[in-house]
């Protein structure tokens, strides 16, 4: 129904749990090289478990491979650069709901290639949500509002 998309995700725990949320929603996860660890570390296995073999997993060499292939569906960054909130958008079937890595989130490359991007409000004197949660988040509202127009 859609897709959660990891642009160079560099802690492997944070991934392994998204593996975990996408594998628990049937949402494809599509993984963005070069990533900060080795995708098989015992790290991932600790916490994705079992969950793994129920999740769909694409990884991309590039961020050209991945854009390419999404020509035909909306790229929807989630960033704490916007002032647009996520829960205001339309989601449609087929979205593919993109995140930063951790550390640096995406290039300003990337940034500039989407034209959609939303933010997950939070209070003001606090940085950021953990890259898990805010998966989470998002990917729990566009499931939300597919199903509503269904």
């Amino acid at each position: 129904m859609i897709n959660v998309a990891l642009y160079q995700p560099d802690i492997p725990q944070n991934t392994a749990a998204i593996i975990r949320t996408c594998a628990c929603f049937d949402i494809k996860l599509e993984i963005i090289k070069p990533a900060g660890f080795v995708l098989n570390e015992k790290k991932l296995n600790r916490i994705y478990m079992d969950y793994v073999k129920n999740c769909e997993i694409k990884i991309f060499e590039s961020f050209d491979s991945f854009i390419n292939a999404k020509q035909n569906n909306r790229v929807i960054l989630f960033t704490t650069k916007s002032k647009k909130y996520y829960y205001n958008f339309q989601f449609e079937k087929g979205d593919t709901l993109l995140f930063g890595s951790e550390s640096h989130g995406v290039s300003e490359e990337v940034h500039n290639t989407i034209k959609n991007k939303m933010i997950i409000p939070i209070k003001k004197d606090t940085r950021s949500l953990n890259l898990s949660s805010s998966v989470a988040i998002a990917a729990s509202e566009a499931l939300r509002q597919i199903s509503l127009k269904n």
